[in-house]
């Protein structure tokens, strides 16, 4: 297949005109009849997609993944655009005065010496901004992100406030706790309440080891995809059928795929 096959030049304005020829009448059906609404699914997608090809180190998938999402972001400015809700000059113009605002130690006279002192100084400017719209330290947090990721988000918010441990040997009691209280637990109910309490709390022992849990729980689950299909894979080859081996022969071919991976 040829690389050259596109009109359009090679950069976002090229983009700007391939969304705007497949929004035109000439364009595609399926184009012109979405809105922003419709394809915000699409571009959660698309993020988590280029999430992944990050984490996995994919050169090629990370060049393909940004460009969907490059893709997506033309397109919620063409359509903002041709329904008169927002021009790309105010866009533009709105983010770059907000991250100029919020680095005052680059483009001002302000002094910082930490990178705590950073992230005071840009919360500090975040809440002038936000003033009057925003009533709690916790507000603005978008309630659809994964559930870990909203957890340690705003845990966070509410650390920069005070509230957090003193001591990382209480948030470890506090999960051995909470652990403890699931199987005390008398119904369904207060079981998975309390299996809640028990996830906030190891997303608050990551937060204060600076692991980001949902990553983690990511990466692990890439892990247990990969070992999981090795052991069908081997199965496999030597023609047998996983599903029928023993627990014990599962266990011992789990613990070959490991060393394997070492």
């Amino acid at each position: 297949m040829r690389d050259d096959i596109s009109p359009f030049p090679s950069s976002f304005e090229g983009v700007r005109q391939l969304v705007s020829s497949l929004r035109s009448q000439e364009g595609c059906p399926w184009d012109r009849e979405q809105t922003p609404k419709t394809l915000a699914p699409m571009l959660i997608e698309e993020c988590h997609e280029l999430v992944e090809a990050i984490e996995n180190g994919d050169v090629l998938d990370i060049i393909e993944e940004i460009g969907d999402v490059l893709f997506h972001m033309a397109f919620q400015l063409q359509i903002g655009k041709s329904e008169g809700l927002f021009t790309d000059c105010k866009v533009f113009k709105s983010v770059n005065e907000k991250y100029v605002r919020r680095h005052p130690h680059v483009f001002g006279n302000e002094q910082v010496g930490t990178i705590e002192d950073l992230k005071g100084n840009w919360d500090r400017i975040k809440k002038i901004e936000k003033k009057g719209i925003r009533k709690s330290a916790i507000d603005g947090i978008p309630s659809d992100l994964p559930a870990l990721a909203y957890a340690d988000s705003i845990q966070k918010r509410a650390s920069r406030t005070g509230f957090d441990w003193d001591d990382t040997d209480e948030i470890k009691d506090k999960v051995l706790e909470e652990l403890d209280e699931i199987y005390a637990a008398q119904n369904h109910d207060e079981k998975q309440e309390e299996f809640g309490d028990l996830l906030f709390s190891i997303v608050n022992a990551a937060r204060r080891m600076n692991i980001d849990s949902e990553q983690a729980l990511r990466y692990s689950n890439r892990k247990f995809r990969k070992r999981f299909t090795e052991m069908e894979s081997v199965c496999r080859k030597n023609g047998m059928d996983f599903a029928s081996l023993t627990l014990e022969e599962k266990d011992e071919l789990w613990n070959k795929v490991k060393e394997i991976e070492l």
